[in-house]
């Protein structure tokens, strides 16, 4: 893309945001919700509660909240979604970009959620976030990349 270029860092994060908004963020804290209560319950079931339990039931309602969504995010550029036709194309043509922002969103969640609820020391907070937004990046990236392949082509 030609125009990529041409446009400065600034206006490339903004893109970027602006993409993630056109995800299925409902359905993503719905799907959040019931993998929490399930994490929630068999965890409580197995260990009993507690706020390690709680915790981890937090981190994993935060990691599928962020995959559904920004998954949908990814793919909104290549299916019908409403919203500017011109983020649509920019996120179809640069799902990596797309990918950074739930990655991004997902570790500093995870981190503050860690540092409030659990006596997790602050580094040990800092690498679970950490790897868990990578692994959130990575998958919604090889969704935007490879999700729609079928349709195009």
């Amino acid at each position: 893309m030609t125009q990529n270029s041409e446009m400065s860092k600034s206006e490339q994060r903004s893109l970027a945001l602006a993409s993630a908004t056109l995800g299925p963020w409902r359905a993503a804290a719905a799907v959040g919700a019931l993998g929490g209560a399930v994490s929630l319950g068999v965890s409580t079931i197995a260990e009993g509660l507690g706020m390690q339990t709680v915790t981890s039931a937090l981190s994993v309602s935060l990691t599928l909240f962020f995959l559904v969504g920004g998954a949908g995010a990814a793919l909104a550029g290549r299916r019908g979604v409403q919203g500017d036709r011109r983020i649509r194309r920019w996120a179809a043509a640069h799902p990596w970009r797309v990918a950074v922002v739930p990655g991004v969103l997902m570790a500093v969640s995870d981190v503050v959620v860690r540092q409030v609820l659990s006596p997790e020391g602050f580094f040990s907070s800092i690498a679970d976030g950490l790897w868990r937004g990578i692994v959130v990046g990575g998958v919604v990236g090889l969704v935007g990349r490879y999700g729609g392949a079928r349709g195009r082509g």
